[in-house]
């Protein structure tokens, strides 16, 4: 059951590298504790471990990886290509990796679908994406650099359909189909074109990235045949709040409804649309209509300051790219998730970059904002699973999560109010910074209701760990929910980024007093999904532990006023999948 866990908040959350070398640690087995000196700084285990490499995350056999590139379904196989530097760790020279799957968790590596060999990519095969046209065509259209130095779209096809594979592609005899030569363009600021789709004249549409007059905009365009496009006299959409953006993608939703739609199917009546881009090392998103009169993106909220923009995920997450999977009629999205060590290490690690596990993306049942969830498939790699139920956590209890593969688990966790009386008051201005305040507001800082969570990749005394945990604030007509991901203790090593994460999401505690919390643990991985998948939150860590192949821990905790049930904690180990080992 839970212990009182006070007696070391100080070696817990004291999160200042710079703090007194004298701080709180260690317990007893009945919860006694003892003051240490901390220890001088050892030699560190080398970054190489394979140990810190994922188990069952997307990454190549070895180097760089960055954006999924035109995710697709065709034929009963899932293709993900991906950005890919087969010679190094680093972000060049850059070709389409491809591997496929029968249930996206599983996956054969290919030879690369593209690489740098005509004058219009010369530079870079860079990112795009992947249409099914005429019922049975598959085509990509992607960004290439070209040897003048502008970002050029290119389009590629299939060379043999009936490889169920689709290892080969041709590139269009016709390439470049669209040049950034238009008004107000930017010759290196034009990339990344989305998915086709059905405009109102019945003609193909495709929006692309760019900088408009100093502004971010998606471009739009349009084609008869997919092989010559024409620009559009207006944006699908722009906004002087920002300038380029990257990686547009757009798709219809239908409020409360976790079933897809497909781009080039027509629309239902009550349908939204998503426009997301990516910018500002996040990929952030708008939620609206498609006006066909206008042949425009309409918002139905318009802010003047990009910070308060929805996003798709709080943490490491950039570049995503989604799908309509027909196979199972919803709409998957992918992100990137970088390293955050050094360059350096990477090229001693021999690679860099995963993707975040595939998750089903749909809006919400109030029209507000997407909802996201690990696709289901990933589940069958879950085993040995452990229930918890009815749990009490009071005010400094921590109960340990034992009997499972603390290295690769999947946890999830209902939490329970028992009162809401005591929230701390909610400010509108965290939400202009809300890293800062998961900064200030850490584990160890009490509160009402909160902070409550996780605690995960934790060593034998507590000098690292990473925390994923909620507070409750009321703000004057509902409850604002804060989920943090805080790394600042993750690792002993001193080069890592290691913020602290946060999102804020809105709850109704008065119909609603639960709260979910589901956590993918996967080695330097660990990804947290918040209140049903309000807010998700992808984090990279480096645990010295782990590396050292020492015992790493996992706890629930509650370190606020008001206790805190749990009626139900469930946790499985997670085999590990195979990804990319074999050559397809």
């Amino acid at each position: 059951m839970a212990q009182a866990w006070a007696f070391f908040l100080l070696a817990l959350f004291s999160f200042s590298s710079y703090v007194s070398r004298l701080f709180i640690c260690g317990r007893n087995g009945e919860g006694g504790s003892f003051l240490c000196a901390r220890s001088p700084e050892p030699e560190l285990p080398s970054i190489a471990s394979e140990r810190y490499r994922t188990a069952y995350h997307f990454q190549p056999l070895k180097n760089w990886m960055n954006d999924p590139s035109g995710p697709v379904y065709y034929n009963g196989i899932y293709h993900e290509f991906y950005q890919h530097n087969p010679g190094g760790t680093i972000g060049t020279d850059i070709v389409w990796g491809h591997s496929v799957s029968t249930d996206l968790v599983n996956w054969l590596r290919l030879e690369p679908a593209m690489v740098r060999d005509t004058p219009n990519d010369i530079k870079g095969c860079w990112t795009g994406s992947t249409t099914i046209i005429n019922g049975d065509q598959p085509v990509i259209i992607y960004t290439g650099g070209d040897s003048q130095g502008r970002q050029v779209q290119n389009i590629a096809l299939p060379k043999n359909r009936s490889d169920p594979y689709l290892r080969e592609w041709i590139k269009g005899g016709n390439n470049p189909v669209l040049l950034p030569d238009g008004p107000g363009m930017n010759l290196i600021q034009f990339r990344d074109p989305t998915t086709g789709w059905i405009g109102p004249d019945g003609l193909w549409r495709i929006a692309v990235g760019a900088e408009l007059y100093g502004y971010g905009a998606a471009l739009l365009y349009k084609s008869e045949d997919f092989l010559s496009w024409t620009r559009v006299d207006h944006p699908l959409y722009t906004s002087n709040a920002s300038a380029m953006w990257e990686c547009p993608d757009f798709f219809p939703v239908l409020p409360g409804n976790n079933g897809g739609l497909d781009l080039s199917a027509a629309i239902p009546k009550g349908a939204k649309h998503v426009l997301k881009m990516s910018l500002d090392s996040s990929d952030k998103y708008m939620i609206g209509v498609y006006d066909l009169k206008l042949d425009a993106f309409v918002p139905d909220i318009v802010l003047d300051d990009r910070r308060l923009w929805l996003r798709i995920d709080y943490g490491s997450f950039y570049a995503s790219k989604s799908f309509f999977d027909s196979k199972k009629g919803r709409r998957i999205i992918w992100g990137w998730s970088n390293e955050t060590d050094s360059p350096a290490d990477d090229v001693v690690k021999g690679w860099a970059g995963i993707h975040a596990i595939p998750r089903t993306i749909w809006l919400d049942s109030d029209g507000k904002q997407l909802l996201q969830w690990p696709i289901d498939e990933i589940e069958s790699l879950r085993r040995n699973e452990i229930n918890h139920q009815e749990l009490e956590l009071k005010k400094g209890d921590l109960f340990e999560i034992k009997g499972i593969d603390t290295l690769q688990a999947d946890v999830e966790v209902d939490f329970e109010l028992t009162s809401i009386d005591s929230a701390d008051p909610f400010d509108p201005s965290w939400l202009l910074d809300v890293e800062k305040h998961c900064r200030e507001s850490g584990a160890s800082v009490q509160g009402g209701i909160g902070p409550f969570g996780l605690v995960v990749l934790a060593s034998d005394n507590m000098e690292e760990h990473t925390v994923v945990h909620f507070r409750v604030y009321k703000s004057h007509q509902s409850y604002m929910v804060l989920m943090c991901s805080d790394l600042r203790r993750s690792s002993l090593r001193s080069e890592l980024y290691t913020p602290a994460y946060g999102g804020f999401f809105e709850v109704d505690l008065e119909r609603e007093s639960k709260i979910s919390l589901r956590t993918l643990i996967d080695r330097s991985a660990v990804e947290s999904f918040g209140g049903g998948g309000r807010v998700c939150i992808t984090s990279r860590v480096y645990p010295v532990a782990l590396a050292d192949n020492d015992t790493i821990h996992m706890y629930a905790f509650n370190n606020g006023s008001t206790t805190v049930r749990v009626p139900q904690l469930r946790a499985w180990s997670m085999m590990t999948a195979q990804v990319n080992v074999i050559q397809g």
